[in-house]
């Protein structure tokens, strides 16, 4: 299928306290470039980001927004092990009574063991928030590609229109050359018997010169050729998976054909009608820089 290499997608996601926003931006290029923005908590997991989109697009230029909301920044909660407690407060009143140590074992001391107490965020986990960044990514990936479907098939439909106007000039170039053959043969031969009037010539030998002369600027051969780069085209149009650079090689090819054309046909028409046909083989060019 046709994929326009432009498009944009849109995803939310919420869990609990923790809300996503994933905005993903495509734009031509000729490769695959994938740029993630976001906060630090979010550029942690960069990579996966990036490979996880790269297993869905294969070209473009694709901008990864992505935000956490209501993401707790320092939030800490703290717990005391009270049976800990009690242990260094039993520990140091031995401990007082052994040495002969004045007075009573207060807060003060037990603040000296900081082991006491429990400290727990209440930041998401980096398994969490993976989880919701990936959930919401691939549904923002989804909306993104749905769009660079909808717009491909639009340039699908531009690009079939041209291809069979081109294949309509091909047709008439072909028939107008068969129709010229003929009459450029016997030109040719009447040409030739004119300079060598009174001379002695083999018809057998001065035919077969003549036909290859006829044969040098018949162009058959190259319409041949250029309808079935036209029908080959159609089919990667219609392919499952996006064939964009096999499109431009074959306008490459395309255009190579409509030089020859050009420049074996000594035929005005047949020249315009070349115009024509490397006016549409550009705008075809144009559209595939646009396409996965």
């Amino acid at each position: 299928m046709i994929a326009s290499m432009t498009g944009f997608g849109r995803a939310e996601y919420k869990e609990e306290e923790l809300e996503v926003v994933v905005e993903l931006r495509s734009l031509n290029h000729r490769f695959l470039e994938v740029e993630v923005r976001g906060p630090k908590s979010v550029l942690a997991f960069e990579q996966d980001i990036k490979e996880l989109v790269r297993s869905r697009v294969s070209r473009g230029r694709i901008s990864a927004t992505i935000v956490l909301k209501g993401e707790p920044e320092t939030a800490l909660a703290l717990t005391l092990d009270k049976p800990l407690a009690a242990t260094y407060v039993r520990l140091l009143r031995e401990l007082k009574d052994d040495l002969g140590i004045n007075g009573e074992v207060g807060l003060q001391q037990l603040l000296s063991f900081p082991e006491i107490f429990t400290v727990e965020s209440t930041k998401p986990s980096d398994d969490q928030a993976w989880r919701c960044i990936r959930k919401t990514l691939e549904q923002a990936l989804d909306d993104l590609i749905d769009m660079r479907l909808r717009e491909g098939e639009e340039i699908k439909k531009d690009l079939v229109a041209r291809v069979n106007a081109i294949d309509e000039i091909v047709r008439r170039i072909e028939a107008h050359s068969q129709a010229k053959s003929q009459e450029v043969f016997q030109k040719l031969k009447q040409r030739v018997h004119e300079l060598v009037s009174g001379e002695t010539l083999d018809d057998g030998r001065l035919e077969m010169e003549v036909a290859l002369l006829a044969e040098r600027v018949d162009v058959t051969e190259e319409c041949i050729r250029f309808k079935s780069h036209n029908t080959l085209f159609r089919e990667l149009l219609e392919k499952e998976t996006s064939e964009g650079r096999k499109l431009n090689f074959l306008l490459q090819e395309m255009h190579r054909e409509a030089n020859t054309i050009g420049a074996k046909a000594s035929d005005s028409q047949i020249a315009h009608w070349v115009v024509e046909i490397k006016e549409e083989v550009e705008k075809l060019r144009e559209q595939i820089q646009n396409i996965e």
